[in-house]
């Protein structure tokens, strides 16, 4: 499986994705708040080409969003999907991995998301103390993880759009 970085021509596909994937409203989520008005970070918007194109060419995508946490920089991490087609190949997990590396790479320290504990604690994401989320997120819902040691250490207060 191979990743890209998504292209200015990929928009309308993966945002058909994250409608298929995701329940209907899914901009009216809290996250979506955030992201209002600020574009992601592009070196970070990864997407899998489907191997036969029948998919409309993407099987996979996440993007990654700048917002600031009590005043610290940190990633909002998602959406992340895979087409139904394609789940359980380890795509989904192959996104992420890679996202979060290339991140590291680029200087970034820190990684927020909204999601299920279970999945996303074997990429090393874990319950945020401290860390508030615009309501009406679930506040047992909002993960983080750490690219460089320390680095949620004492970062608590609101998650805020980056400016």
């Amino acid at each position: 499986m191979q990743l890209r970085q998504e292209q200015t021509g990929d928009w309308w596909e993966v945002e058909a994705l994250f409608d298929l994937c995701f329940a209907p409203g899914r901009e009216a989520l809290s996250s979506y708040r955030l992201r209002d008005g600020v574009p992601p970070v592009a070196e970070l918007c990864l997407v899998a080409p489907s191997i036969d194109n029948v998919l409309g060419g993407i099987g996979g995508a996440i993007r990654f969003w700048p917002i600031r946490v009590g005043g610290a920089e940190a990633l909002l991490l998602g959406p992340v999907a895979v087409h139904p087609t394609r789940q359980g190949e380890g795509l989904g997990a192959l996104l992420i991995q890679a996202g979060l590396e290339k991140a590291a790479s680029l200087g970034w320290s820190r990684v927020l998301l909204v999601g299920d504990a279970p999945y996303y604690s074997r990429f090393g994401f874990a319950k945020a103390d401290g860390v508030e989320m615009p309501p009406p997120t679930n506040p047992e819902r909002v993960l983080i993880h750490a690219l460089t040691d320390g680095a949620w250490d004492g970062v608590r207060g609101p998650v805020t759009a980056a400016a």
